[in-house]
């Protein structure tokens, strides 16, 4: 019995970290499918692999710096402060991309795949670049 209350001494900082982190995950959803001229769950609803990808890439882009920032955040509120940039990196990553690729709030929603992957990839990338630089 003594082993199961050492293996479960941190449980309450892991639901604490858990559930900031989902209410994070559904915070970014919310903010990035309304600043997308299109709706990404509609379309994915209805079989549309352009908005699977991309939105697929943008969650792991955000999902990414998330965990890093629960493994290096000192409290609650750092964590905050972190899933805040990597919110912002996201954001940015999609404005970026519209100005590379103009036609993409009509290409995803027509279906054109590889815009989709595109914007999904450079997502996933900047995601990953996110998470490693808050190591420092």
């Amino acid at each position: 019995m003594e082993f199961l209350k050492l293996s479960l001494q941190g449980l309450d900082e892991f639901l604490v970290y858990f559930s900031m982190c989902i209410g994070f995950v559904v915070l970014f959803l919310f903010i990035y499918v309304h600043i997308t001229p299109y709706r990404e769950i509609t379309l994915i609803r209805q079989g549309n692999s352009a908005a699977a990808a991309s939105l697929s890439g943008t969650l792991i882009g955000f999902v990414l710096p998330l965990a890093a920032a629960v493994e290096h955040s000192v409290n609650p509120y750092d964590l905050t402060i972190w899933a805040t940039i990597a919110l912002a990196v996201q954001l940015l990553v999609y404005l970026a991309t519209r100005v590379v690729l103009p036609d993409i709030g009509r290409d995803i929603p027509a279906g054109k795949v590889a815009s989709g992957v595109f914007l999904g990839a450079l997502s996933a990338g900047a995601g990953l670049l996110n998470a490693a630089s808050m190591s420092y």
